[in-house]
């Protein structure tokens, strides 16, 4: 089951590719600097996933101006999601979860990821939106059950915006 508005936040260890190569990020290394949003995407290099994340790319001056960092967060490993990246002008931090550990934390992990397009992997984390205070603690909380649909941005920007 999902997380939900209230619970503490799995902190997380992932890679993703700094410029000196594969580096770690943490949640908890924000803790009483910023918010977090962090964005679950099911796949690198999928329409959907790219559309989300070229967009709020374009507007990450707004999540700055909230006081929130913004974390996109897939099962890709670092190296896909550099490509990834490089090709579509995705400028926010990507975290591989290679291993599913954070996606099975925070409880969003499909059990089979379109099977009727003979995909059917487990563990693929469901499109998903959280918003972690700088106390750790999830405001906001959206899974999408349908992976072609987007969170609610405006609703996760209100929350920001009431924790400013």
């Amino acid at each position: 089951m999902a997380l939900s508005t209230g619970s503490p936040a799995p902190d997380f260890k992932l890679t993703t590719l700094g410029a000196n190569g594969p580096e770690y990020v943490t949640l908890s290394e924000n803790a009483g600097k910023s918010n977090v949003v962090l964005l679950f995407v099911p796949m690198a290099f999928t329409g959907v996933c790219t559309k989300e994340l070229c967009e709020i790319s374009g507007g990450l001056n707004e999540f700055t101006a909230l006081n929130a960092r913004v974390l996109a967060i897939s099962g890709d490993n670092p190296f896909a999601q550099k490509a990834w990246a490089e090709k579509e002008h995705i400028t926010l931090t990507l975290l591989s979860d290679y291993d599913h550990a954070t996606t099975t934390a925070y409880g969003i992990a499909y059990d089979s990821f379109l099977p009727d397009k003979n995909l059917g992997q487990a563990g693929v984390p469901k499109r998903s939106a959280f918003v972690v205070d700088k106390s750790g603690v999830i405001q906001y909380a959206e899974v999408l059950e349908n992976p072609g649909d987007l969170p609610d941005f405006a609703a996760i920007k209100a929350v920001l915006a009431s924790l400013s």
